[in-house]
């Protein structure tokens, strides 16, 4: 038994070095001290392959051998040596895009003798002319519907080849490019209004936010219940501009920071619906109760709504995140990396953000309806009545502007440049109309901001708030 491992061992060394001399073979010389080869870059080895999003052994003559085309449609032209040059693009801030080519497909990659790519699109329907003719005419950039085209450096792209993994699909070419830089045209009223306007109206909407919510935490009168929940719908607002300010500057962010930005778009702005919803039903439970009790800064009920919205947000945020990574897609990513291309989140982790939304605008309008009912059918109520009616009236007007920014917000994401105007328009309307109804509107707010700023004489705090300590002030 024993004289036979040695044989055994030969024996798989050989056939190790018969494997590794046919990939070998099936791969072009490189000359990497020749000056006149041309730089190619690979995203996989040089003995490898893409198959099923992940680099492969190439086996027998899988290996890719790259084949150029010149610059006015000549096929199949030689160059001297080829230099590999391995590994994914380095884009900086920009992003990374992957491009799939294989027949009949929108996506095109050409390979120059050069070394620069060359990627179009094109509408494989409207071929008229015949197959080689039409490859020509495409590769050249002169057919007579010219297709959107754009040329990669070396640096700005690695390619290779797609082996499929089934008899139902065929193999292809790959490239992971950099995001092309757009030409800015200043004078471009659709520039203007995405790329300027509009990040000027996230930065001052996010400092009126924070104006209302300062407002409200700053003063001692006004730090009850509801002006807690007023401060932490704003604070949540804040965050969501922010976060949809970095999700405009697409040029200057990758993959990652968009996932993490939209992560924090959706999270809070789905959070400031849940303590709207809880500003809605103490509203509406106090009226309901018999007994109304004047003292209403109790912190233990401000935690228990605390835990509703912040547990609820992170409850929902933890499902639309694995639906996202997991769920959505999960056939065209199981082999990736779960970072890797992640431009944005899905369709489904939206749709898993935003259902509760939608059920929360139904239970305030429940909630708004039974309400008004009650108030209509009071005939007489004390000033805590007062200002239960003055809240249930920020209550209403707070979740009209919400609602509304929002389902603008679902109806530009069809493509139409007047919905997403409108959108803007919106949106840069929401924090001044959140300061008129919290802050302008309430005659209170500025009567104790009066009494504060103006007259030298900070506003007392109490166990009985700011109507009992300004009971004959007479300026509700």
């Amino acid at each position: 038994m024993f004289p036979t491992m040695p044989l055994l061992v030969v024996a798989l060394l050989t056939m190790l070095e018969l494997a590794v001399g046919s990939v070998s073979s099936s791969v072009p010389a490189v000359q990497k001290f020749n000056p006149n080869a041309v730089r190619i870059n690979k995203c996989c080895e040089r003995f490898e392959v893409m198959m099923d999003g992940k680099c492969t052994v190439a086996v027998n003559e899988t290996a890719w051998v790259p084949q150029f085309t010149g610059r006015h449609g000549e096929q199949n032209v030689q160059v001297e040596a080829i230099r590999y040059v391995i590994g994914a693009p380095d884009c900086g801030s920009m992003q990374k895009w992957p491009i799939f080519h294989y027949e009949k497909s929108e996506d095109k990659l050409i390979l120059f003798p050069d070394g620069k790519l060359r990627h179009l699109i094109v509408d494989p329907h409207a071929r008229t002319e015949p197959e080689d003719e039409w490859d020509q005419l495409y590769a050249a950039g002169l057919h007579s519907e010219a297709p959107f085209q754009y040329d990669y450096e070396q640096g700005q792209y690695c390619m290779d080849k797609v082996v499929a993994s089934n008899e139902h699909q065929s193999d292809g070419l790959y490239a992971t490019v950099c995001s092309p830089e757009k030409a800015i045209r200043w004078t471009d009223s659709d520039f203007l209004l995405r790329k300027i306007i509009n990040p000027i109206c996230h930065g001052i909407a996010m400092i009126i936010l924070l104006l209302v919510a300062i407002v409200y935490f700053v003063l001692p009168t006004l730090r009850d219940l509801v002006g807690n929940i007023v401060t932490s719908i704003t604070v949540c607002l804040i965050i969501s501009q922010a976060a949809d300010l970095v999700r405009i500057f697409t040029e200057f962010s990758n993959h990652v920071s968009f996932v993490v930005a939209d992560s924090f778009f959706y999270i809070s702005m789905l959070a400031a619906f849940f303590w709207l919803n809880s500003m809605g039903y103490y509203i509406w439970k106090t009226f309901r109760a018999r007994n109304v009790f004047l003292r209403v800064t109790d912190g233990r009920k401000y935690c228990w709504y605390s835990a509703y919205a912040w547990g609820a947000t992170g409850c929902m945020a933890g499902v639309a995140i694995f639906s996202h990574f997991f769920l959505d897609g999960a056939n065209a990513r199981k082999n990736s990396s779960i970072f890797e291309d992640q431009d944005s989140i899905g369709w489904l982790g939206i749709a898993v953000f935003f259902t509760p939304i939608a059920f929360i605008i139904l239970v305030n309008i429940f909630f708004y309806v039974t309400t008004l009912k009650f108030i209509n059918r009071m005939n007489t109520y004390g000033r805590i009545h007062h200002k239960l009616k003055n809240n249930f009236v920020m209550f209403s007007l707070l979740f009209l502007i919400m609602t509304t920014s929002w389902l603008f917000l679902i109806l530009s994401w069809l493509h139409y440049d007047a919905l997403l105007y409108t959108h803007i328009v919106i949106n840069a309307l929401q924090a001044p109309f959140i300061l008129y109804v919290c802050v302008l509107r309430q005659k209170h707010v500025t009567f104790l901001l009066k009494k504060s700023c103006c007259y030298n004489e900070p506003p007392q705090s109490s166990d009985w708030g700011d109507e009992m300590t300004y009971m004959n002030g007479g300026d509700y």
